[in-house]
């Protein structure tokens, strides 16, 4: 399990904007996501770093 906090997202869309992204580079990727805290939660055969600029790429920054 993999938890990175993303910046930025504010609904649902946001979070279905960053499933999308993810599941384009691993289809079997599960993505949960926590509006309030800010913490997207995975399991996915990606790299942290493949992850991280992934979901940046997107418009979400990861914070560090």
């Amino acid at each position: 399990m993999l938890s990175l906090k993303v910046s930025g997202m504010t609904c649902g869309g946001c979070i279905n904007a960053v499933t999308r992204a993810i599941q384009a580079q691993d289809p079997q990727a599960t993505v949960q996501a926590d509006l309030p805290s800010q913490m997207v939660n995975l399991e996915t055969s990606l790299s942290a770093a493949q992850v991280s600029q992934i979901i940046t790429e997107a418009g979400f920054p990861v914070i560090q």
